[in-house]
């Protein structure tokens, strides 16, 4: 390398030869100066290059990468960590994003459709107007806004939901599914405790066995539902309609 000085301004020339592997990594459109990538660098060749490279001890980082209206679909971010990443409108169908961290993530209007969110942790997460329909989203962490979000069809199986009593010094941190679509959605032993579902669409939906103490769910339509050994102790259950549920449901008439 060659240090080029003119009065107060020092130039680094970096010879051919001696080509470093930030240079090359800048040169193939992957900008390795920091773990952020910008809407400047960031493509869906960039995002799998990234990927390609992650390993289960050192996993992909996204951190605050601006992913906006990007075409990620189908890649495999397992386990990766996309804490506050910015995936407004985002193409994430059929991905697998088992694993993954997306707390506090933006991800309104984002396509995860078909998508694997197993053990997913989605903490704070804006998922609004959201496609999540037959996505897996078994044990994941589900403290988020999936106000008006599309999960028709999807495995909720063993998912967190629940407010979050120990960290509420922003407000209540919780699952927020107002308005949500949850038509032939799958909620076995979800934990649902104090969540937000008012006015969602439950029908057809199994809830057996899922747990809505002091849930939200004022204006909710369960319409064929399976409830059986569903628990609505202290449920808000204002103006909410049962209409040919199947099961045994506890604590439904308080």
């Amino acid at each position: 390398m060659k240090i080029l000085c003119a009065g107060l301004l020092c130039l680094a020339i970096l010879a051919p030869s001696g080509q470093t592997a930030l240079a090359q990594g800048m040169m193939n459109g992957l900008d390795l100066t920091s773990d952020r990538m910008t809407k400047a660098n960031t493509t869906r060749e960039a995002v799998a290059s990234r990927l390609e490279t992650a390993t289960r001890e050192a996993p992909a980082s996204f951190r605050a990468a601006e992913l906006n209206g990007l075409d990620l679909s189908g890649l495999d971010f397992k386990g990766a960590d996309l804490t506050s990443a910015y995936l407004n409108g985002t193409n994430l169908s059929g991905a697998d994003l088992s694993g993954a961290k997306l707390d506090q993530a933006w991800a309104m209007k984002a396509d995860f459709s078909g998508a694997d969110l197993s053990n997913a942790q989605l903490f704070q997460a804006q998922l609004r107007d959201s496609d999540l329909s037959g996505a897996n989203l078994t044990g994941a962490r589900l403290a988020a806004d999936l106000t008006n979000a599309n999960l028709s069809g999807a495995d909720l199986s063993g998912a967190d939901l629940s407010a979050d009593m120990e960290n509420q010094s922003m407000g209540m941190m919780r699952g927020v599914m107002n308005s949500a679509d949850l038509t032939k959605a799958k909620l076995v032993g979800t934990n649902l405790s104090r969540a937000a579902a008012e006015f969602a669409n439950f029908t057809d939906a199994d809830l057996s066995e899922a747990n809505l103490l002091r849930a939200e769910i004022s204006g909710a339509k369960f319409v064929g539902s399976n409830l059986e050994g569903a628990d609505f102790e202290l449920a808000d259950m204002r103006s909410t309609r049962f209409v040919d549920t199947k099961g045994a449901p506890k604590n439904l008439d308080r």
